[in-house]
């Protein structure tokens, strides 16, 4: 029996944070080692490193970002539920204290995700491959929490008729369904928590990052989300 063909996906995030960063991943796409990137459309590099993935065709997805630097939607104008008072976005673990006391306004996290789509069309003039998010804040929080066993495709998640909304991973899911996105990623990594050479609070980090992702496979599944996605 001949085996099953398996791609191997290798992508790079962050693509557009520096110039530095991206001449480092665009050296390993061209050597084979990167398959595709993630572009961070509000970083200090993004018209370069978008002008880098047309040159080099790489297969470019969208690095959705709520928690670093600044917004480029309508929350650039006024107060918002994302920010600080200076402005900027409130940082990986300051987003997450937010969400989880609800004070995250989730239509804004709809109208700032939907601008940085419309910015990765203006850079790259084309939809993105895909859509994850930059440090894992698009599987946050999950709605079906212990929805399926821990080694089932999200294909295989048992789904209620129906469910109330789930957060900002609803948010993602809905407004990657509108625009004909249909692959994300889940960080879903077993054994994490175990793994004693990870310093206390980065293996706490990452245990709560995988319950968030196995949470939000039910509301992904439901608007026709996959977790893996086929290079260009």
């Amino acid at each position: 029996m001949a085996r099953p063909r398996v791609r191997l996906v290798v992508t790079a995030d962050d693509f557009g944070y520096c110039p530095r960063r991206d001449e480092g991943i665009v050296e390993a796409f061209l050597a084979g080692a990167v398959t595709s990137v993630s572009l961070l459309v509000n970083g200090a590099a993004a018209e370069s490193a978008a002008e880098l993935a047309r040159r080099h065709r790489i297969p470019t997805g969208l690095h959705a970002n709520l928690s670093e630097g600044l917004p480029v939607g309508p929350a650039r104008h006024g107060v918002s539920s994302l920010l600080s008072p200076e402005g900027f976005f409130l940082g990986k673990m300051g987003f997450r204290k937010a969400v989880a006391a609800g004070d995250v306004v989730l239509t804004q996290v709809r109208e700032e995700l939907e601008a940085q789509l419309s910015r990765f069309r203006e850079l790259l003039g084309r939809d993105p491959t895909h859509v994850d998010g930059h440090q894992h804040v698009h599987v946050l929080p999950g709605a079906w929490v212990g929805a399926s066993r821990p080694d089932a495709g999200m294909q295989q998640v048992p789904l209620p008729d129906s469910a109330p909304p789930a957060g900002v991973c609803q948010v993602f899911a809905e407004a990657l369904q509108t625009c004909g996105v249909s692959f994300t990623r889940l960080p879903l990594e077993r054994g994490v928590g175990s793994c004693a050479w990870l310093e206390a609070p980065a293996r706490s980090f990452a245990s709560a990052v995988e319950r968030d992702a196995r949470a939000a496979m039910g509301p992904f599944a439901h608007h026709g989300l996959r977790s893996t996605w086929p290079p260009a």
